[in-house]
């Protein structure tokens, strides 16, 4: 067993879809929180950028004394995971694993659409892994850049989310996908309009989720968990910029109240 916190971090609110569903698969864990809401977006960042910014976020996680770290960001994940996983002493995760892993196994005609930040994208990391899995694979991606200011900004069920899934999907859809990797963890928030778009009959993988049941069994493999019998303040949130925005919009993103459990942080200073 292992009773230290789990660390989490986002570029902003995103990561709080995949905080949401730790939390339903891990009741039992603490967790830290930091989302980077004074330098969002990451995904049109440079890759030097994205990777000083990680650097960043992995360090003020650290000084709680996590005993994982999951990169609950898209962009982080696909530009600078691969590069600086191996620098730190604690095991870090990211979204896009699980994620490609759910996907190939639910697509039943090898062809999987891809969404995400512009960083995510031109990475390339998606398309990687999935061909990775079976190189028969088709991959069709799209960068949907205005999808994260809108649900930052509390628009993801408007027309204005509409028009833009809209323009955003029409090519994917077009191609005939029956699975699509919603590859930013802001991008659950808009489900409900994609899904209107793309259609019941394909499969949207939150990578958010899937990264939860990833975290639930390489804890639960590694003799990891807690046991539940540490008291205290189970979750606890930082942020490099408002608090009173994070706390509002935040509550939506984890259909819970997180009033006065947020603290701001000079994310420079790590």
């Amino acid at each position: 067993m292992n009773n230290k916190s789990i660390g989490v971090f986002d570029s902003g609110l995103g990561g709080l879809t995949a905080v949401k569903q730790i939390m339903k698969e891990l009741p039992n864990e603490n967790i830290i929180y930091f989302g980077d809401t004074g330098r969002v977006p990451y995904g049109t960042r440079s890759r030097d950028t994205i990777l000083k910014y990680t650097r960043g976020d992995i360090r003020f996680l650290k000084t709680f004394d996590v005993k994982i770290i999951v990169i609950a960001c898209g962009t982080a994940s696909s530009a600078a995971l691969p590069a600086i996983k191996d620098e730190f002493d604690i095991p870090i995760i990211g979204v896009i694993d699980a994620a490609v892993y759910a996907a190939v196994r639910a697509t039943r005609n090898n062809k999987i659409g891809i969404i995400g930040t512009q960083g995510t994208i031109k990475s390339g990391e998606y398309e990687k892994q999935i061909k990775a899995y079976n190189s028969e694979m088709h991959t069709f991606a799209k960068a949907c850049p205005l999808f994260v200011p809108i649900v930052e900004n509390g628009h993801s069920d408007t027309q204005v989310a509409r028009l833009l899934v809209e323009e955003y999907l029409e090519d994917i859809r077009n191609q005939g996908v029956d699975t699509l990797i919603l590859g930013c963890t802001h991008y659950p928030l808009l489900e409900r309009v994609i899904r209107e778009y793309m259609g019941d009959e394909v499969t949207l993988i939150n990578s958010g989720a899937e990264v939860a049941k990833y975290l639930k069994k390489k804890l639960g493999n590694e003799d990891m968990l807690n046991d539940g019998t540490v008291c205290g303040e189970r979750y606890r949130y930082y942020v490099s910029d408002d608090i009173a925005g994070f706390e509002e919009l935040g509550g939506i993103f984890l259909e819970r109240e997180i009033n006065g459990q947020v603290n701001k942080i000079d994310i420079e200073k790590y």
